[in-house]
């Protein structure tokens, strides 16, 4: 038995040295910011939230109606700006660079990028009376809470889970996740606050997000609130490779102008 303690001792500090480790590097693991870049097809739009230099992409359109976008944690917004013009002629398009990513200043936290989504909004939120909100993985999070707090016109999420948290917890339950994190992008407990349509754009073959971590956020919503779309044969970083992802996102927002002009 003597012989055991010792060990069972050193396992023990280990863990604990390995619990400190993963609290104080967290943000490294979970923010993997872009440079900055530049993109015919757009207009910088520099906005300050908390002090910070907020770089949001811009295509401007005739007419009320806006689309907000909040990328993935290690995604350069920029790239979308083509796809999107295509994809969304009747909107202006705000793609928005996080603190930290793409020329915008600071470094990004679960505050941080909630605020500069918030300001964004309110800057935008002059000029167009249609406001619709997009986020994707990591930005799904900050999208749900941007709705929870401000009158979005209609909300999509794609490949969104339900908290960061439990994402953690089915990779690494060997730790305890819920005590170390910081950063929690807990949606599901927002999600009641949410009263616009939803649009939950799931990749079939997602090698990231759990399918019951989407499927827990769709069910913390009310059903006749959210539709959800799976695509078929798309993981994570390739949806994009899918016609129908965003075709269903473009049928999903002209609803809101079909209802607008019914009589």
């Amino acid at each position: 038995m003597r012989s055991v303690l010792p060990f069972v001792g050193a396992v023990a500090v280990a863990y604990g040295v390995l619990c400190v480790w993963v609290f104080f590097t967290q943000r490294g693991q979970i923010y993997f910011p872009t440079p900055a870049v530049e993109h015919p097809g757009a207009q910088a739009l520099w906005l300050e939230a908390q002090g910070e230099r907020i770089k949001v992409w811009v295509v401007s359109r005739p007419g009320g109606r806006a689309l907000l976008y909040f990328g993935g944690n290690a995604e350069d917004v920029a790239g979308n700006i083509d796809l999107f013009a295509e994809a969304f002629p009747d909107h202006s398009l705000f793609l928005v660079n996080y603190r930290g990513y793409g020329g915008s200043s600071g470094r990004p936290t679960e505050a941080g990028l909630v605020a500069d989504a918030l300001a964004v909004f309110d800057q935008v939120r002059v000029q167009h009376t249609d406001v619709a909100v997009m986020g994707r993985s990591l930005g799904s999070s900050v999208a749900v809470q941007l709705a929870a707090e401000r009158p979005v016109e209609r909300l999509v999420l794609v490949t969104a889970f339900d908290s960061l948290v439990n994402v953690a917890r089915q990779y690494f339950g060997w730790l305890p996740v819920g005590w170390l994190m910081r950063d929690r992008y807990d949606s599901v407990s927002r999600a009641s606050q949410v009263t616009v349509p939803v649009l939950m754009v799931i990749a079939g073959e997602d090698e990231i997000i759990p399918r019951v971590r989407s499927e827990a956020l769709v069910a913390a919503l009310t059903r006749e609130q959210v539709e959800v779309v799976i695509v078929p044969g798309v993981g994570h970083n390739t949806l994009d490779l899918s016609p129908e992802y965003l075709r269903a996102v473009r049928e999903f927002l002209a609803a809101t102008a079909a209802k607008a002009t019914r009589p």
